[in-house]
């Protein structure tokens, strides 16, 4: 194919990132590999449970291979609304609102609770499906620190909006660490906002059984908090889901426009996604070994035991990263490899995600190949 002048600049820019290390490509994961998993955010290890592959197979037998159309025309299935009542209940919340992705709950929520005339206060730490909410909210955006509480009081106490809408990850999804949710709720409901929390790492790995850091820190059905929420993390499936009480659920029937005009999430995903829960319901230790697997990898390492099933590896250069990540690869580990602009320039990382079922063999073999890189890439 010959050369057009019209796309040059993608060959400078690609040169550019190339040479600052930021170069991405697809890894390739082939069926039945040995590589031990250290890399995805089947943290809870159902990717391939009996019970989650026969819930997205009775599914797909009953409700066919697609949702058809969107949720108001033909992409709501019985097995939707089953999906949203059982996880409503399972963390506490009035009701739920089932989405093809946890990026289009998080847009949807966002922009449909706010708008012009409204202040949105956002962690500088958050998902970059806040982060974009928030450009496509018509909004008035502030940034605060991360975990800032006082920031955050500040922007609410001296807005001229009439209506305020507080963004945070509940565990955040680099780094982590975790919110402190019960001092935002405070100073929310003294500035009358609302509070959104993005579970996304918290269920399935905070509170008791895994019902998420919300329902840990007691907040669960709180009126004026807002939960978003992927199935495609500790539920080992695809899709998201909103959390709410039952008026803003009405409310994004009715205006979020990544539900409106977005096809449905096909059934296989809702199925598999009850069959997760149904598990983690049967068997709540699940969500307690994998933050006991965290602390062995944050041990492993030598960093600082997380609160999560995060352990963030931070080596600085990106292409001591990536040649970090390769190594590991290449002796049977896959691990996370994070790059600005996913993480700040200079903290390019190693992110490990702790899964539960890892066998004393995996250990092993982690603890080996992780010792191994590391000190090399340390030195």
């Amino acid at each position: 194919m010959s050369a057009h002048p019209v796309l040059e600049w993608l060959d400078d820019t690609a040169r550019t990132r190339r040479a600052a290390g930021l170069h991405r490509e697809p890894v390739v994961r082939t069926a039945g590999s040995s590589v031990v998993d250290l890399a995805s955010n089947d943290y809870l290890g159902l990717g391939r449970h009996p019970e989650v592959l026969a819930g997205a197979t009775a599914a797909l037998r009953r409700w066919g291979a697609g949702a058809t159309g969107s949720r108001l025309v033909t992409g709501t299935t019985a097995e939707h609304e089953l999906l949203e009542r059982e996880l409503a209940d399972f963390v506490g919340a009035d009701s739920g609102l089932v989405f093809s992705s946890g990026y289009a709950a998080n847009l949807g929520a966002v922009t449909a609770l706010t708008g012009e005339g409204t202040l949105i206060v956002s962690d500088a730490g958050g998902h970059a499906s806040l982060v974009d909410a928030c450009r496509l909210s018509r909004a008035r955006i502030v940034v605060t620190p991360h975990n800032d509480v006082e920031a955050v009081a500040h922007s609410l106490a001296t807005r001229t909006e009439d209506r305020a809408l507080v963004l945070t990850d509940s565990v955040f999804s680099t780094d982590g660490d975790l919110a402190p949710l019960r001092e935002l709720h405070r100073v929310c409901r003294m500035h009358g906002a609302i509070l959104l929390v993005d579970e996304a790492h918290g269920v399935g790995v905070r509170g008791a059984g895994g019902r998420g850091l919300v329902h840990e820190v007691g907040l669960a059905g709180e009126a004026d908090v807002v939960l978003t929420a992927t199935l495609s993390k500790s539920l080992a499936a695809q899709g998201g889901i909103v959390l709410a009480d039952r008026r803003v659920r009405e409310h994004l029937v009715d205006t979020a426009r990544t539900f409106i005009f977005d096809t449905g999430l096909a059934p296989a995903s809702v199925g598999a996604a009850r069959g997760a829960l149904k598990v983690l319901r049967a068997e709540p230790g699940r969500a307690a070994a994998v933050l006991e697997q965290a602390a062995h990898l944050a041990d492993v390492t030598g960093v600082d035991a997380p609160p999560s099933a995060v352990v963030s590896v931070v080596l600085g250069d990106p292409h001591v990263a990536v040649e970090a990540a390769r190594q590991c690869r290449e002796r049977g580990v896959h691990v996370g490899c994070f790059r600005p602009p996913s993480v700040p320039a200079g903290t390019s990382r190693l992110r490990l995600t702790a899964r539960a079922g890892l066998t004393d063999a995996e250990r092993t073999l982690v603890d080996e190949v992780l010792t191994d890189v590391l000190t090399v890439a340390r030195t």
